[in-house]
């Protein structure tokens, strides 16, 4: 497929001004193809001579195209692009007859039929160049028009679209008119869904599910309500501008390829956030956090929409703050006498933990870019840029934007950027403009120094002087300005295992002169409260009293940079593992923040055990968190905490080195003193049978009878790709790389199940395979595929460098595609990196 160039999109938005499109959709065609009608009228610009352009379209077949009444060639359409010629100036109507494909993608139209009751559902995908994979458009963000959109659908379906939708009778939908909206934000959702409707300030707002999750989104159904206007309330405490929008929907929909998508007015959501099995608060509070950033689009992204792609992060990194702010900000329920609940703290520890290391990973690789990148030259390499650095990276400078400004000017400056530029688009010149408006500060000095440079900085304390009489200096290697908090810690004199807060001192970077502190303190800590961006590190006697008392810092929040500064420390090669994993023996134990532990344990088993240690090493590496694990289980036997204990339970599986344990939970369907094992758990421990060589194709079928949902079918995937057994492996392969039949979630649970650490001299002869054979499935299948064959298909167990010679030789010769050319960079700089590590170890 042609991509679009930024030049080409430039001279087309000089050209034209599109009005209006009318899309009439059938989609009582068939399982393969849909038919797609579209009218678009636009005015060519000028008033001199005659013009061309083109529209994008990538149908089955193209039966039919008419340009203000005048028949054109359906032969014209080279790839997705039909060139219109000799437009005169003024007003011209086209009009596209088409035959389209569903996906099995998740890309455009995509199309699955539910394993548990038959039933088939459809939802569109738009962004961010697949628009034309649906109606025939003038693809590109700045090119705004109004929408009507008419659906014949199968009868006993309901579809839901950007505005509130009318049954006309026979099958046939009539949605209301748009605002302007951009192409990529158009969106469609048909299927016989399970619906709950209420009002909220005279709007209408809907949540949606296919039915046999019914019962689960009936159950969590008050508290998704409630979030949602908890949110909704908040944000019109924020801004100026009310909710653009007619309605308020939420689909949550089946194999969906990314969290959640801000098409306005249908929201759509991955709809494993319909919980079938127990959760974690953390779970929900992330759920809670996800309604919120896609709302906060609403505003940022669809009222106000970048030009081009080069400013994402004027959508994402925006709705990644807001979601988190607001969703620590929002108090729920209260009702009745009971105290209401907030998130709070909690909300940024979360992020600190999960989100921001995906930024500080993502910001050392080869492949990093600036937030605000100055030239994105297509929509194949703006595609790349939905990363941790648009998303984590972005949202953390804008904490760090609002600490320096103060929210009461940094919110002045939204709302004038809003007022500016409703129902259009914006750059980042003119948020800048609307800040600096509302502001004496040099925000267009701090743009420069935040959003156009790369990198993460790193603070280092250094304490020097006579006790009493100390003074501080905070070194920083890179150049952007901080104003941090730091925290002086002492020892707690009634218990010398904790720590208190003897003062927290605001701090501007570079320093002026040394900041005088008085006597020593057991902990300094840069960053305290985690408001910058930025890697830490400790002095000697820090270091010394994180070792002893890490778990007696009395705020998650600082738990959390404590815990990422090891973390980084680790990935560069100046902390061994080993040291790591005895810190975490030693206070995991005593952890209260979910996040925390969660966090802290992905790293132990996902890096450390997986990556960072040597196939010697592993196996007691694995012993030191099973022993960790059991005492959080042990911990939790009073059943005061449910989610600290589920979260055990789970790594307690994940890295059981032997099948006894987990094996007698499964037959006996609970963990002793609970929980009882519902189907993620189920799965969870037949994966690691399967990996450990405990079960097989017998029991695998039985549990898909016992759970034949879709994530059952996933299960099962996973399980038999998991297999120890040379035959179950090659039928995994050739599903993944030689059919095409697998749909991108089946794909991922596969390419999940095929590779596993245990099994290194069994999958040996397949690590060089890959790379030729990924290339070939990535181009014939696209940009979803391309980024799961390069995520979960990559053989990251085989950190050797014969597995570094094979991908870079991979990406000097074979020419993949971008999405899958960004995965192999990033997981092989992340190999590189896993060696280093190793490699510091044995010095």
């Amino acid at each position: 497929m042609s991509v679009l160039t930024r030049d080409e999109a430039q001279t087309r938005s000089r050209l034209l001004d599109v009005h209006h499109y009318a899309i009439d959709l059938d989609l009582t065609r068939g399982d393969e193809t849909f038919d797609s009608r579209t009218v678009i009228r636009f005015t060519v610009r000028g008033d001199t001579g005659t013009t061309d352009t083109f529209v994008e379209v990538k149908p089955a077949e193209l039966r039919s195209v008419t340009l203000d009444g005048q028949p054109l060639d359906p032969a014209g359409l080279d790839d997705n692009r039909l060139t219109l010629k000799n437009l005169a100036p003024g007003e011209h109507e086209l009009r596209v007859d088409a035959a389209m494909r569903y996906s099995r993608t998740g890309e455009g139209m995509h199309r699955f039929t539910d394993p548990a009751d038959d039933e088939t559902y459809l939802y569109t995908q738009m962004f961010l160049d697949d628009v034309q994979r649906v109606f025939a458009a003038f693809d590109q963000p700045d090119l705004k028009a109004v929408f009507d959109l008419t659906v014949t659908a199968p009868e006993g379906w309901t579809v839901l679209a950007n505005g509130t939708t009318e049954h006309t009778g026979d099958g046939h939908w009539k949605a209301a008119t748009t605002p302007l909206i951009s192409t990529y934000l158009v969106a469609l959702a048909a299927g016989p869904w399970h619906s709950l409707r209420t009002e909220h300030r005279g709007l209408p707002f809907g949540i949606h599910c296919r039915r046999s999750l019914a019962e689960h989104l009936d159950t969590d159904a008050d508290e998704l309500f409630e979030i949602t206007r908890a949110c909704f309330d908040r944000y019109h405490e924020k801004f100026d501008e009310p909710y653009p929008f007619d309605s308020y929907d939420q689909a949550f929909v089946p194999e969906f390829n990314a969290g959640a998508m801000e098409n306005p007015g249908l929201v759509t959501f991955r709809d494993e956030f319909v919980f079938r099995s127990a959760v974690t608060d953390t779970q929900r509070q992330t759920r809670a956090m996800v309604i919120a950033h896609e709302m906060a689009h609403m505003w940022f992204g669809d009222l106000v929409t970048l030009r081009w792609w080069d400013d994402i992060w004027l959508n994402e990194s925006f709705a990644e703050y807001m979601g988190y702010q607001t969703t620590a900000e929002v108090s729920l329920g209260g009702s009745g006498g009971t105290p209401p609940r907030k998130w709070g703290v909690h909300t940024w520890t979360d992020f600190g933990v999960s989100r921001k290391a995906w930024g500080y990973d993502a910001d050392q690789r080869p492949s990093t870019h600036p937030v605000a990148p100055e030239n994105v030259e297509d929509t194949a390499s703006a595609l790349l840029n939905f990363d941790g650095i648009s998303y984590a990276k972005g949202a953390s400078a804008l904490r760090q934007l609002v600490h320096w400004l103060g929210e009461k000017d940094f919110l002045a400056g939204i709302n004038t950027h809003f007022e500016r530029h409703k129902f259009a688009n914006a750059s980042l010149a003119d948020f800048i403009d609307s800040l600096a408006a509302a502001t004496d500060r040099d925000v267009h000095a701090w743009a420069d120094a935040w959003l156009r440079t790369t990198g993460v900085d790193t603070l280092t304390p250094r304490v020097t002087g006579d006790n009493g009489d100390r003074v501080l200096e905070a070194g920083r290697r890179g150049e952007r300005p901080h104003r941090i908090a730091v925290g002086l810690y002492d020892r707690d004199h009634t218990d010398e295992g904790r720590l208190s807060l003897r003062e927290r001192l605001d701090l501007d970077l570079p320093q002026d002169e040394p900041r005088p502190i008085g006597k020593l303190p057991a902990l300094v800590v840069l960053n305290d409260g985690d408001l910058s961006y930025a890697k830490v590190r400790f002095d000697t006697e820090s270091f010394r009293t994180i070792r002893e008392s890490l778990s007696g810092l009395p705020d998650p929040l600082t738990r959390a940079v404590v815990w990422n500064a090891l973390r980084d420390a680790v990935r560069d090669g100046e902390l061994p593992a080993a040291t790591y994993q005895d810190i975490a023996r030693a206070h995991l134990p005593h952890e209260t923040d979910l996040a925390l532990v969660d966090g802290v344990l992905a790293f132990a088993a996902g890096q450390v055990a997986d990556r960072y240690v040597t196939p010697e090493q592993r196996p007691a590496a694995l012993t030191v968190l099973a022993e960790l694990c059991r005492d959080l289980i042990r911990r939790t036997e009073d059943g005061d905490n449910p989610g600290l204990r589920l979260i055990a339970v789970r790594h307690r599986i994940d890295t059981a080195a032997h099948p006894d344990t987990i094996a007698a939970w499964l037959t006996d369907g609970t963990v002793p003193g609970g929980p009882e094992l519902d189907p993620e758990l189920r799965w969870r421990i037949l994966t690691r049978l399967a990996v450990l060589g405990a079960t097989g194709e017998a029991a695998i079928a039985a549990e898909l009878a016992r759970d034949p949902s879709a994530t059952g079918q996933e299960g099962a995937a996973r399980c038999r790709a998991a297999l120890p057994d040379a035959e179950a492996k090659s039928r995994a392969w050739e599903a993944m790389f030689a059919t095409d039949d697998l749909s991108n979630y089946l794909f991922t649970a596969t390419a999940q199940g095929f590779w596993q650490p245990e099994q290194a001299d069994l999958v040996r002869d397949y690590v060089p395979r890959y790379f030729a054979e990924a290339v070939a499935v990535a181009a014939r299948r696209g940009p979803a595929i391309a980024d799961a064959a390069g995520r979960w298909a990559f053989p990251g167990h085989a950190v050797d460098a014969d597995t570094l010679r094979l991908g870079e030789q991979c990406l000097a010769d074979a020419d993949p595609v971008p999405a899958l050319r960004r995965k192999l960079t990033d997981q092989l700089d992340d190999l590189a990196r896993a060696l280093r590590v190793r490699e510091a170890a044995t010095r």
